[in-house]
């Protein structure tokens, strides 16, 4: 991960639309909220006890039958990707969404209203950097059934292109690329959903269109339409007379463009991979893509990154002046050799620490652990990490000699590689939640040669000490 100047956006008010749910056909009523930096997006299901919110997160993707559909904890999202898409492409990063019902409007069948809606509710910069997930190496799904595959390269911005091939004659084979998130709204937002003949025929026959009618989505007849067919379809969509256009399409409505559909694709390439969690700086390019493999590849990009971010060790300068020396670290921490596991304390602030021990063979306990092939042990690595916390802890109180730390509970504790003598570990150790009554939580990783070694998740509390004053 590496953080660029720009800065994180929200929505400066409340805006909300109504219309109907393309696949549930009900009626539903959305507003976009303001968020807080850092929040993301996420859905909030205003019509159910508790209202829960479903993050829109790659791995809450259920199902990818006609939309991207995400479920968290029993509760749904249908058809999130028309949203999603203008978001990312109004450059926003933070919004919250709430629905009385488990599917967004379908509007028009492209994110045209959702853009105008979000301009109108205003569009503000917020006080922290926006973090952005730099490509640096050629990253590829494939579905090897569909020949459908996305593959993301490095590029100075974030850019999409779509090569979409049905096998089909009334569609043929169409491209759509976005240079720059700037042109979504000219170029890509008024793309709408497109169905072929024979799909529109099975949703019918399913009950899977409720909320359809022929203004929101592009038909390519792809096949001989029998006047029975016809009829079924003008009673479906209450239309007295339907006919196809010399151009292969139903005679509802007028394209946009003649690459609609390979321009609605990139929309649903944009929307999915909104499930990724992270502003990409790369190009996409995406070949027969679908809301399989493009929540597939979300999946899998969304996995690289979180590695990435945990094993990317902070650069730090082992030669400056500390901030804290051996002797005032024993000053605050009632630790003393050989127990003493910390060297060195670099950074503190109020929700942070991270300090450095040099590993020796001096060290007692590799006396025993092992003779011949001498290794540090994983428990004295998670101590060294509660010692490094227990600075950030006591930094709290006026007098931390008047204080022990005593562990609560330890979480998710990991190993990833061996330490062993010449290694400088370096902790870092980020509070989870802000200290409460002397209770610390925080999450801590040790690195060292450039790679992470061992994390675990902390609880601890300080407690003062009885030969103290109360």
């Amino acid at each position: 991960m590496s953080k660029t100047s720009n800065k994180q956006r929200t929505i400066a008010k409340k805006v909300t639309l109504q219309g109907v749910g393309l696949h549930t056909g009900e009626d539903v009523t959305m507003s976009f909220l303001p968020a807080k930096e850092n929040h993301g997006f996420a859905f909030k299901r205003i019509d159910l006890e508790g209202e829960p919110i479903i993050e829109a997160d790659a791995n809450y993707v259920v199902n990818t039958q006609r939309g991207t559909n995400l479920e968290k904890n029993g509760v749904k999202i249908h058809t999130s990707e028309h949203v999603l898409a203008a978001l990312v492409g109004l450059d926003i990063d933070n919004v919250l969404i709430e629905l009385d019902a488990p599917e967004p409007p379908i509007m028009d069948g492209s994110s045209k209203f959702f853009v105008k809606a979000l301009e109108e509710a205003g569009i503000v910069e917020q006080e922290e950097e926006r973090e952005e997930y730099i490509v640096k190496d050629v990253i590829s799904y494939k579905d090897e059934s569909t020949g459908s595959e996305i593959t993301v390269i490095p590029s100075d911005e974030y850019q999409i292109t779509t090569m979409v091939d049905f096998g089909t004659k009334v569609l043929g084979t169409q491209n759509a690329t976005l240079e720059k998130m700037s042109d979504f709204k000219e170029e890509i937002a008024e793309a709408r959903t497109f169905s072929f003949l024979h799909e529109l025929e099975m949703l019918l026959e399913h009950g899977l269109i409720k909320g359809g009618d022929l203004n929101n989505a592009i038909v390519y007849v792809d096949k001989e339409i029998s006047e029975s067919t016809m009829k079924k379809l003008e009673k479906a969509f209450d239309k007295k007379k339907l006919s196809v256009k010399p151009n292969g399409i139903l005679d509802n409505l007028t394209l946009h463009y003649p690459n609609e559909a390979a321009r609605h694709k990139l929309l649903d390439v944009m929307g999915d991979l909104a499930l990724v969690g992270s502003r990409i700086r790369g190009k996409v390019i995406a070949n027969k893509p679908g809301h399989f493999v493009n929540t597939q590849f979300a999946k899998k990009l969304s996995k690289i990154i979180k590695i990435e971010k945990r094993n990317k060790v902070p650069t730090y300068d082992l030669n400056q002046t500390p901030l804290m020396d051996v002797t005032q670290i024993m000053n605050m921490l009632p630790h003393r050799p050989p127990f003493l596991l910390v060297d060195k304390i670099l950074e503190l602030s109020d929700s942070h620490v991270v300090g450095v021990k040099n590993v020796t063979m001096n060290e007692p306990f590799f006396v025993g652990h092992f003779p011949g092939a001498p290794v540090m042990p994983g428990v004295l690595q998670v101590e060294a990490m509660a010692q490094t916390g227990g600075i950030l802890v006591l930094s709290t109180v006026p007098d931390p000699e008047n204080y022990l730390t005593f562990f609560m509970k330890i979480d998710n504790v990991k190993f990833k590689q061996q330490v062993v003598p010449g290694d400088t570990l370096i902790f870092k150790c980020d509070l989870i939640s802000p200290i409460r009554r002397g209770i610390c939580h925080m999450q801590a990783y040790a690195y060292a040669n450039g790679r992470l070694v061992s994390e675990a998740e902390l609880m601890a509390q300080i407690v003062k000490t009885k030969n103290t004053d109360s």
